[in-house]
Formats: C-alpha cells, sequence, structure tokens
C-alpha cells in the first residue's frame, strides 16, 4: 500500500509557480555579472587626461667663412677690410618654424655687420643660408674679435654658434680727401725693405674736383689675404674751369727683386683736362696666402693724355712688358696680374700667369 502511494506521487506532472518580471527572467539567476568598470555620468566628474607630448622642435646654426676651407690664416683681415660668412640655419623639428637670426657683437663694433637681426622661414627638416659681411672699422685696433650668431623660435630648441678673427694693424696708413676749386700738389715717397716695396706719387691740379682720394696702406708681415702694400686712388668729376688747368701726376709701384719683391713694377703718367671718374688699386702680396703676387687694377674715365707701362724682370728667367698711351677721350679698364710661382701646370716660373686677366675696353670720343 505505501508502494503503491509512492509511485503514483512519481507519477504525476511537476508543476511550479514563478512570478515573471516584466523584463524576462532574472539574468543574474543564471550567469554571474561581469565586472564593467564604472564611468561617470558627468562631463564635469571625467577625469583630467593630459595630451600626447609632441616633440620639441630644434635649431642648428653654423657661421663658416667663405672661400677653401684648407685656405691658411683666412681668418685675417685689416682694418675696413670686409670678411665674408654664410650663417646657415637648420630646422631638425617635424614642424615649419620662422625662427629669429641675432648677432651678438661680442667684442667687435655694433655697426661692423651687414646686419644684427633678421627672421627665416625654415620648413621642417630644412635649412636656410643669410650672407654676412663683417668689416672692422678703419681706426679698429689690432687684436682678435670674436662674435656670435643665435637663432630662437617659439616651441623649438634655440642654438648659436661662435666666430673669432683677428685685425692686423697697420705699419703706415695715408689717406688724402679733398674736393673744391683752386690748386692742389701732393708728395708721397714709401720704401720697405720688409715688403720690397718702393711707391712715388707725385700730383698737381688746377681746377675744380668733386673728390680726390689718395690712399695708402701698409703691413709689414701679412697674413692670410691682407695684401703687404695697398695704394687706392679715386678721382669723381675734374674738369679744367681755365685755360692751363690741368689734373697732372705720375705715379710708381716696384717691388723689388733685390728685397725679396717679385721683381714687377708699374708706372703710370697722365696730364688730363677733364676726368668724370678714376677708381684704382694696387695691390702687393710679399707674404700670406697670396704671397708672391701683384695685382693692378684701373677704370677711368677722361679727356688728355694718359700712359700706362707694366713690366716683370726676373734676371736669367724672364721679362715681359706692356706699355700704353692715350690721347684724347676714353674709357678704359685695365687688370694686370703679377705672379712669381706656377699656379697651372705647364707654367714655368709663372710666365703664363703675366697678365693672366686683363679686360680692356675703349671708347673713343
Amino acid at each position: 500500500m505505501i508502494w503503491i502511494l509512492i509511485l503514483a506521487l512519481m507519477l504525476l506532472p511537476a508543476s511550479a509557480t514563478v512570478e515573471e518580471s516584466p523584463t524576462g527572467p532574472p539574468y543574474d539567476s543564471v550567469y554571474p555579472s561581469p565586472a564593467y568598470p564604472s564611468y561617470p555620468t558627468s562631463s564635469f566628474d571625467m577625469p583630467s587626461v593630459p595630451p600626447a607630448p609632441i616633440a620639441p622642435g630644434k635649431l642648428k646654426v653654423s657661421v663658416q667663412q667663405t672661400g677653401p676651407i684648407n685656405e691658411r690664416d683666412r681668418e685675417y683681415t685689416t682694418p675696413g677690410r670686409t670678411l665674408d660668412y654664410i650663417v646657415t640655419i637648420r630646422n631638425e623639428g617635424y614642424t615649419n618654424v620662422t625662427a629669429t637670426v641675432t648677432v651678438s657683437p661680442e667684442t667687435c663694433g655694433m655697426d661692423w655687420f651687414t646686419w644684427t637681426s633678421t627672421e627665416v622661414f625654415i620648413p621642417a627638416g630644412g635649412e636656410v643660408s643669410e650672407p654676412l659681411q663683417v668689416t672692422p672699422a678703419t681706426n679698429a685696433m689690432g687684436g682678435d674679435y670674436r662674435f656670435k650668431v643665435t637663432a630662437t623660435a617659439p616651441g623649438a630648441e634655440s642654438s648659436s654658434d661662435t666666430e673669432r678673427f683677428r685685425v692686423q694693424g697697420y705699419d703706415y696708413a695715408s689717406e688724402t680727401m679733398i674736393s673744391g676749386t683752386g690748386q692742389f700738389q701732393l708728395s708721397k715717397d714709401v720704401r720697405s725693405m720688409n715688403s720690397g716695396i718702393k711707391s712715388n706719387k707725385d700730383v698737381f691740379f688746377s681746377g675744380s674736383v668733386d673728390e680726390l682720394v689718395k690712399n695708402e696702406y701698409l703691413v709689414d708681415r701679412a697674413k692670410g689675404r691682407n695684401p703687404n702694400f695697398e695704394e687706392q686712388d679715386a678721382v669723381d668729376d675734374y674738369v679744367a674751369l681755365a685755360p692751363g688747368d690741368t689734373l697732372m701726376g705720375s705715379e710708381s709701384f716696384r717691388s723689388s727683386i733685390a728685397f725679396g719683391g717679385i721683381g714687377a713694377k708699374v708706372r703710370e703718367s697722365y696730364n688730363l683736362q677733364a676726368m668724370e671718374f678714376k677708381n684704382q688699386n694696387f695691390n702687393l702680396y710679399q707674404t700670406g696666402t697670396l704671397g708672391r703676387s701683384a695685382e693692378f687694377k684701373t677704370a677711368d674715365n677722361f679727356t688728355g693724355y694718359l700712359m700706362l707701362d707694366a713690366r716683370q724682370s726676373k734676371p736669367g728667367q724672364r721679362s715681359m712688358k706692356e706699355h700704353e698711351e692715350y690721347f684724347g677721350s676714353f674709357e678704359i679698364m685695365r687688370k694686370i696680374l703679377f705672379r712669381d710661382q706656377p699656379l697651372r701646370k705647364g707654367c714655368i716660373g709663372g710666365a703664363c700667369d703675366f697678365l693672366d686677366n686683363i679686360n680692356l675696353r675703349l671708347k673713343s670720343s
């Protein structure tokens, strides 16, 4: 009897009452809830996240003197003589920049530079170059000088470079500058055994001139591109006002071989009634980079008589001569270069370099 009751209960269908929720059966009753991070519900509750760092830009400045890299003593100059530099600024960053480039004179004069501040645009990874000229004042003392160039830009690392040069003082300097109407006479005589130079000038004029300049400079032991002797001559608008007025002169420059020179000589004579312009220069290089060479250059526009005589003589080796005379109205450009050493293959003793670069232009009226 008891076993029959148990069997009847086992055969009855199972039933259960389950309360359904509006959204379905409870999820948590079957699967455990995963752990999700909680997010703030308001923008004011958002955490402060720093932006990703941006790589800073970087500038690189270099100052280089122009000319051959292996040239000896190229950092030497004299008062009033210009040194040429190239300032290069490189942008090593990843963004374009507008850089400010500034020259700090340091021990130089502020007015020695063609510029002291400029702005340049440099693309990312690119570079720009700016020419810079440095001209020591005519009264600059001999010695060592330095200046610094710095480049800066917003968001970029700045950079600078320092350059040094040397000024050789003159052992002799003479400058003459006149303008006016009347009569004028000048005589100069210079001799230097150390440089083997001998220079003579005798000039006379009567009439009117806007400007007449006669410069001379001497550096006995010049280095670099400095000449041992330099003569400059300029005339601006001379005119004879009355019969008999004239601009008359005799000038000669000699590099004596007996005193270590190169055996060159230039002689000039003139008797003029008018000279619109004259720009003349004679440089003798006994030592330094251009040692054992001499250069004569002149550009003139005149009416009257002019004679040029140039020669180089080395006993037992060579002798060369040039002679020119002008009478009338002319415009001439003349360059004569003497050297005492071969500069090209096939030249013996520099003979093929005499009058290496002559330009002559005559205009008769």
